[in-house]
């Protein structure tokens, strides 16, 4: 697959994604994410993310963490929640917890820290990403996760 195309995403492995996020120009990513298909390969992310959560390596973290991810058509953002707790994760487009962290960043950003693309530190530093709450859980979201590097 070369082509930024969220009809494919389900049978695309997190590797490939990572790949194809890394080999598609910034352009058209932010062309899809622009589009009608933006809630599809959003949904189809946070879908995954129960799977490549880490368990051994959450140890005693519970948490509620909202992903506020901006430049919807409409000017809005979409919200989803992602909740740690026991030892396991669930995502869902429905907030329904107060966030001990809330991240707000744009669409862009967004599938370049998810596919390993992308320091999230360094975005922070530069402001593309907003990080509210607790900034030591921030810190260690990505090792909560199995982020492919493409």
């Amino acid at each position: 697959m070369t082509d930024f195309d969220p009809a494919a995403f389900a049978s695309v492995g997190p590797k490939e994604f990572a790949q194809l996020v890394k080999s598609i120009p910034d352009a058209k990513i932010a062309e899809v994410m622009a589009s009608d298909a933006r809630g599809k390969v959003l949904d189809e992310v946070f879908s995954r993310m129960p799977a490549l959560f880490r368990a051994d390596r959450a140890g005693s973290t519970n948490a509620v963490i909202h992903w506020n991810i901006t430049g919807r058509p409409d000017g809005g953002a979409d919200t989803y929640e992602v909740v740690i707790a026991d030892g396991a994760c669930t995502a869902s487009n429905t907030p329904e917890h107060d966030p001990r962290l809330s991240l707000t960043l744009g669409p862009l950003e967004f599938l370049k820290i998810v596919s390993g693309g992308a320091n999230p530190v360094m975005m922070f530093m530069t402001g593309k990403l907003k990080a509210k709450g607790d900034l030591g859980l921030a810190a260690n979201i990505a090792n909560l996760f199995d982020i492919p590097k493409a």
